[in-house]
């Protein structure tokens, strides 16, 4: 097994339905320009409200991903 060196970058991710689906975003975007994406973590959660509703929930995430040999 060869050594990897990882790198990570922070995402916010947001959705008008659940914080699973801003997550999935996030990482749905993200996966379009960054390769060899393999852990995320979520380190913040909020949303934006409008009239006293949740309109937008958002998640905070670092996204590790190993860099190119």
């Amino acid at each position: 097994m060869s050594d990897h060196v990882y790198k990570y970058i922070e995402l916010v991710g947001s959705a008008t339905t659940t914080i699973e689906d801003a997550i999935a975003n996030a990482l749905a975007r993200a996966h379009k320009t960054v390769h060899n994406m393999e852990w995320f973590q979520v380190t913040e959660t909020r949303g934006h409200i409008v009239g006293g509703k949740v309109a937008h929930y958002q998640a905070v995430i670092k996204v590790g991903f190993r860099l190119d040999d």
